[in-house]
């Protein structure tokens, strides 16, 4: 594997853990600046929602662009952007500080995920989009729990300090290491809405979103799901969330090993399946800890395992625009995140946050339906699907 592959999974590690370290410390922020938990878990909407929309529109407006210059100016918003969330005196100051990270964050995923396959010979492309997934997932093994035992101990604000210096730190390293790309092919936004005529391709990114939703309407307030039917204390919900995190990074890799040993079709219905499942028997094991934790184990490994499988099915679908079915594919991934964040919100106001693993279970048997009939469907262009 390319050791610059490696530079981009860093690299998107430290963007990971501005959006994912949030749902760690909610309660803290929440009491700091007078918000209800609900209203703070906005902060991941808000973030999901501008990383879903800035992706393909950055990606086209950068798309004539050597794409480590691009990467580069967008780290260092990234940095800015999160002193400024240290900063922030009040809640609305902290959602516009999120607004122009999860911008900036949006264009170093996107870049990463379309940079990656081409570093690699083709046989390694789905693992290499798994590693720089592991890198995300891999700010849950870190990022959230060094997160809850950081925030209380210091503060919520020093977390964005640490995560703007690594940003400044991994810059420098991939300006030295990182080789230029040229970019491949302009995309207009006029191609990226042409793109999206294809009812399958429409229909992945469906699956997508619907996924992730399920997921975040539990993850989004798994802290105080943790609290309220557990009863756990600070270390207790950090060695949770560090446990969960480990799983997940696992889960990227090995999403990736079995995508490219037994295809990305087979294998994204399996996971999703899995996932409804496990979503829905979580609260059944709160009342015994280790049972509990073999929950999260399996969680944690389904909640990465489909991004692999999913990224490489675009590709084999539509090779000629899987630059930008990768980034739309993210910004469903992370309207999925803001759509399950404010669904999560409604149901912690309206019912018991219990309830959150249930609705997240729902969506997800949705999304399971709409993979069996999107997979079926006929393609626009077969003879580009050679993967499929």
């Amino acid at each position: 594997m390319n050791s610059h592959v490696y530079l981009l999974a860093v690299s998107a590690f430290i963007v990971g853990m501005v959006e994912l370290i949030v749902s760690g410390i909610l309660p803290i922020i929440a009491e700091d600046l007078s918000v209800s938990i609900a209203i703070a878990g906005q902060l991941i909407t808000i973030f999901a929602l501008v990383f879903a929309v800035a992706g393909p529109l950055l990606l086209s407006f950068t798309s004539n662009v050597e794409r480590k210059k691009v990467y580069m100016w967008a780290l260092a918003v990234f940095a800015i952007a999160n002193v400024g969330a240290s900063l922030a005196p009040t809640f609305t100051m902290l959602m516009a500080a999120r607004f122009v990270t999860a911008a900036s964050a949006a264009l170093i995923i996107v870049l990463a995920l379309t940079m990656a396959p081409k570093l690699v010979e083709a046989k390694y492309r789905s693992r290499s989009i798994g590693i720089v997934t592991m890198g995300v997932s891999s700010a849950l093994v870190l990022g959230v729990p060094l997160g809850v035992l950081i925030g209380e101990a210091f503060g919520w604000r020093i977390i964005f300090v640490l995560i703007a210096v690594l940003s400044v730190l991994i810059g420098a390293i991939m300006l030295r290491f990182l080789p230029r790309m040229q970019p491949v092919q302009v995309v207009t936004i006029g191609q990226q809405i042409s793109s999206l005529k294809d009812i399958k391709i429409v229909g992945i990114h469906s699956v997508t979103l619907l996924v992730l939703a399920g997921h975040y309407t539990l993850y989004g307030y798994f802290n105080p799901f943790m609290q309220e039917t557990m009863g756990l204390n600070s270390f207790w919900i950090s060695a949770i969330f560090f446990i969960f995190g480990a799983a997940a990074v696992s889960g990227g890799g090995v999403g990736g090993w079995l995508t490219d040993r037994f295809g990305s079709k087979r294998m994204s219905l399996t996971f999703i399946a899995s996932f409804a499942v496990i979503l829905f028997i979580l609260p059944f094991t709160t009342n015994s800890m280790p049972l509990f934790i073999t929950a999260v184990i399996i969680w944690g490994i389904l909640s990465w395992s489909i991004a692999p499988a999913q990224q490489s099915y675009l590709i084999a679908v539509a090779p000629k625009t899987s630059d930008i079915q990768q980034s739309v594919n993210t910004s469903a991934l992370q309207v999925g995140i803001a759509l399950g964040s404010i669904l999560g919100g409604v149901v912690v106001e309206q019912a018991a946050v219990v309830t959150t693993s249930w609705a997240g279970s729902a969506l997800v048997v949705i999304a399971m339906a709409a993979a069996l009939l999107v997979y079926r469907a006929p393609r626009a262009q077969k003879k580009e699907a050679e993967l499929y």
